[in-house]
């Protein structure tokens, strides 16, 4: 499966981020989903706060660091596990995780990035 795929597999009609196929997909509930980008539950619940701009690029952020992990963690839920476990040394060995809920998406892709042409942790 392509990293594009991925995010079309999440992606509703409207072109968002669909947070009920994402929880979906990663074998969890939308309440599960919320904490794991730092939102609210109504923030991916209620249908007029799920099409914000703030919280689809939270969501936006997690599919694009979960599409950048998918091919060498092997699945969504496996890049999901990495994402909300492993310590990433660059960062005082905070998660992405932890790292988006404090709004540093952007660090984290770069952080991979980095890696996929392999650069150092």
């Amino acid at each position: 499966m392509s990293d594009t795929s991925f995010l079309s597999e999440t992606a509703g009609q409207t072109g968002f981020i669909a947070a009920d196929q994402l929880s979906d997909m990663l074998h969890i509930t939308r309440a599960e989903l919320a904490v794991a980008v730092g939102l609210s539950r109504d923030a991916v619940t209620k249908a007029a706060r799920v099409g914000t701009h703030a919280t689809q690029a939270r969501l936006r952020d997690i599919v694009e660091i979960l599409n950048r992990v998918r091919p060498w963690a092997g699945s969504p839920q496996q890049a999901f596990a990495w994402y909300r476990s492993q310590p990433l040394p660059s960062f005082g060995d905070q998660t992405a995780e932890s790292l988006v809920k404090e709004g540093r998406a952007e660090a984290v892709k770069r952080y991979l990035d980095r890696i996929t042409v392999g650069g150092y942790a």
